[in-house]
């Protein structure tokens, strides 16, 4: 199996302070960890600069790979899946979300950077896995639903929460995270996690349907189940249609996202609030 990449690849590439790690742990399996800083933000700059060009750089490599795989015939060719996790060194954190502080009033932050890679992930050609192993808040944890499965540490080493916490901070929720939410979590648990901004622990997470499986052993035991999910699912991938069949079952979720409607703000809605009582 060929490749056109050299690894591991650290992105951007240049960087001093590289935002991801690209590594290839099998020839079908590719690997993503995020390392921005302790608690791996999800800055614009490891979005756009780091986590696109990754995703970008597995499908160019895996369509490649997969055409001249057909072409010789073998009959294993395109077996392949992709794992996000983040920083191996640690076992505290998947990622904290974003810097809120930083994209509050920024009105292109989600139609330029963060919508594009929750479709990328979401319409993947090949089995995603997101190895949680820490902490997943806000959007990080819209990142892990957007994957195919979700592995978390059970939490027994330390503590591990996934948790959408906007509630709690005074942000107005994003059209695609409540259109993904929508799409993939229930409507008692949707409620839990959305309106009320619980901290699931991993038992909880799991019984809630919101990751697949929780295992003990920190990271590495997370990174180990998340592999071996990966190896199970990667013939999935061979014939090409696992992306295709993703975008018909996410078809509404998909288009209403790339309409780009801007997010309701907390302001706007005290306005509009404030004109229809007035006419009461």
């Amino acid at each position: 199996m060929s490749s056109s990449s050299t690894f591991p690849l650290q992105l951007p590439v240049g960087s001093q302070t590289p935002f991801l790690t690209l590594t290839r742990p099998s020839p079908i399996i590719w690997q993503i960890e995020l390392h921005n800083g302790v608690d791996n933000r999800l800055v614009r700059a490891l979005i756009n600069d780091a986590f696109k060009p990754a995703l970008q750089i597995v499908e160019r490599e895996w369509r490649k790979e997969r055409a001249e795989g057909k072409a010789k015939k073998d009959k294993n060719a395109g077996a392949a899946a992709l794992i996000i996790v983040g920083r191996l060194d640690q076992e505290k954190f998947f990622s904290n979300g974003f810097d809120f502080p930083d994209i509050k009033d920024d009105t292109s932050w989600f139609p330029a950077s963060f919508d594009p890679l929750l479709l990328d992930l979401l319409t993947f050609p090949i089995p995603t896995v997101a190895a949680i192993n820490g902490h997943c808040f806000a959007g990080a944890a819209i990142i892990t639903l957007a994957c195919d499965y979700r592995v978390m540490t059970d939490g027994a080493k330390r503590n591990a929460w996934l948790c959408m916490n906007e509630v709690d901070f005074g942000a107005a929720w994003a059209v695609s995270f409540a259109a993904l939410v929508r799409a993939k979590v229930s409507g008692l648990v949707a409620r839990k996690f959305a309106l009320e901004g619980h901290r699931f622990t991993p038992p909880e997470a799991r019984d809630a349907g919101l990751v697949d499986e929780i295992v003990p052993g920190g990271t590495q035991g997370v990174l180990k189940r998340a592999q071996e999910i990966a190896q199970e699912n990667a013939p999935k991938a061979r014939e090409g249609v696992w992306g295709v069949i993703k975008v018909e079952l996410y078809r509404p979720l998909i288009e209403l996202v790339r309409l780009g409607m801007p997010t309701i703000s907390v302001v706007g809605y005290e306005s509009a609030a404030k004109v229809r009582l007035a006419k009461l």
